[in-house]
């Protein structure tokens, strides 16, 4: 009795289409991450590339201090006391809330210090600090 190809069995699955659905959600996920971290337009600190971790996560906030050390959450104006009462506001929903803080170059040291301090008051304790590649 001959076998039929449809008995054949199959010792190995291919793995192609599978990689090229990864590649696919992969590529989306860099586009939808790199449009995550929104904010004002500032020249960012240059830091060593060893020393940079990527960060970009879904419901990320950025703070932003320009160099006249105006601060912004995400694009929009505040002062020390509104960015620590609407990130507790935050932090409260969402537990394991990450903040970008974003610094111009040229902002004085005493800005990002009220923002730091502002966050620690709110009880926020995943701080990334943004810089560029040398």
């Amino acid at each position: 009795m001959m076998a039929s190809a449809d008995d054949k069995s199959y010792d190995d699955i291919n793995v192609t289409p599978m990689v090229d659905l990864y590649l696919v959600l992969l590529l989306i996920f860099i586009i939808m991450t790199t449009a995550g971290v929104q904010g004002t337009k500032v020249n960012l600190p240059k830091a060593d590339k060893n020393s940079v971790h990527e960060l970009g996560l879904p419901g990320m906030q950025a703070v932003t201090v320009s160099n006249q050390g105006k601060i912004f959450l995400n694009t929009i104006p505040v002062t020390p006391a509104e960015l620590e009462s609407k990130l507790g506001a935050l932090k409260a929903k969402k537990k394991d809330l990450l903040v970008v803080v974003r610094g111009d170059s040229r902002s004085q040291y005493q800005g990002i210090m009220d923002v730091l301090d502002a966050l620690g008051r709110a009880g926020i304790d995943n701080i990334g600090m943004a810089t560029t590649n040398k």
